[in-house]
């Protein structure tokens, strides 16, 4: 059976298109994945997210533990703050990337949700001192209203001003009456923020951030959208990008990860020697140059010799050409470098761009 999140029934009545996504039954699309792309690019639209795990961690030693199991450094964060960070193995592999919240009274992690359960799972096992973990997913529900027109419609709708929220920043309030979280975040490269509520109050405040934004022509988005929204962003996907036979720093996310940190981190030794080393491969924006589309798994040939293999491609809605995401020996990863993507047997020409794709969005 999927589980379904509490705003399932907005999802039907807006005819979306379901799948299985992270065991949830999840809408791919409502109207096309091209103009819900271009919706959230222009105006603003609202994505639900209520499948990504939401872990709080209480507790003297819950900063220890958080510093001890993730890269970044959380000692840096202030109140009401957050980081993106990632998980890691003793090798150095990704066990998942997140977003780590202080917030006055605890901690809380959000993780990806395909990875719920294996994360958690993780966590508890390297539990020490005086850390409480409650994996409060099913309780909550989290939307992200993202685009140029986010603010003005999350402002109609909150007890607070949202423009002194900075990037990466939250605060609590009320959204259309209901208890929140409020933080200044999001997975698509436009201004948006993503909202933390009690499952029960999920419909309330769906229809009325709704209303809020009808004059922006507001729309649900499906997970098609938000999938060709980080590409254009060089956002990585766990299951695509990263994963356990991935290290952060091979996946250009050595800037969230803390080596200076006096205690160390899982996997901190091994990350140390790849980053004194430097890594044999590097994950790379390839741009393609006619119309093809590169795919996952498809190799990548350089000067007659494979060198990579692609990990994301799509068709990018904003530049309308073919863009992906590979990992490439580092001879050849350099931007200008031209290389050619074997599309089942046939050679199409791709050149490496420095990141983002797209670069025009209205989160600077």
């Amino acid at each position: 059976m999927l589980k379904l999140t509490p705003f399932h029934d907005r999802h039907l009545a807006a005819g979306g298109r379901m799948v299985d996504f992270a065991g949830y039954d999840l809408p791919v699309q409502f109207h096309g994945i091209i103009p819900e792309h271009l919706r959230v690019r222009t105006t603003v639209g609202v994505f639900d997210v209520s499948h990504m795990g939401r872990i709080e961690v209480r507790g003297k030693d819950a900063l220890s533990f958080i510093n001890r199991v993730t890269t970044n450094d959380a000692s840096k964060l202030a109140v009401n703050q957050a980081q993106y960070s990632v998980l890691c193995y003793p090798d150095g592999g990704i066990v998942d990337d997140l977003v780590v919240y202080r917030l006055p009274d605890y901690y809380l992690l959000v993780v990806n949700g395909a990875n719920n359960e294996k994360d958690t799972a993780w966590l508890r096992e390297h539990l020490s001192g005086d850390v409480q973990m409650d994996n409060v997913t099913d309780a909550t529900a989290q939307l992200a209203v993202q685009g140029p027109k986010a603010e003005a419609t999350m402002q109609k709708v909150c007890s607070i001003p949202l423009s002194p929220i900075g990037f990466y920043w939250a605060a609590s309030c009320e959204v259309a009456g209901v208890k929140a979280l409020v933080s200044r975040t999001g997975y698509t490269g436009e201004d948006g923020f993503e909202v933390y509520i009690p499952a029960a109050a999920a419909g309330k405040v769906w229809d009325a951030i709704f209303a809020a934004g009808k004059e922006f022509d507001i729309e649900p988005i499906g997970l098609g959208a938000r999938d060709t929204l980080r590409m254009e962003m060089k956002m990585a996907l766990y299951g695509n990008d990263i994963d356990k036979t991935t290290n952060p720093i091979e996946a250009g996310l050595g800037w969230v990860v803390a080596l200076d940190k006096p205690e160390g981190f899982i996997g901190s030794d091994v990350l140390k020697r790849v980053e004194a080393e430097k890594p044999a491969r590097r994950l790379v924006c390839l741009e393609m140059q006619d119309r093809s589309i590169a795919r996952p798994h498809y190799p990548i040939i350089a000067q007659g010799q494979p060198v990579g293999m692609v990990t994301s491609g799509t068709l990018s809605p904003s530049l309308n050409k073919g863009i992906a995401l590979g990992y490439v020996k580092r001879a050849s990863a350099k931007a200008g470098t031209e290389v050619q993507i074997d599309i089942r047997g046939r050679s199409a020409t791709a050149v490496i761009v420095k990141p983002p794709f797209y670069k025009l969005g209205s989160r600077k």
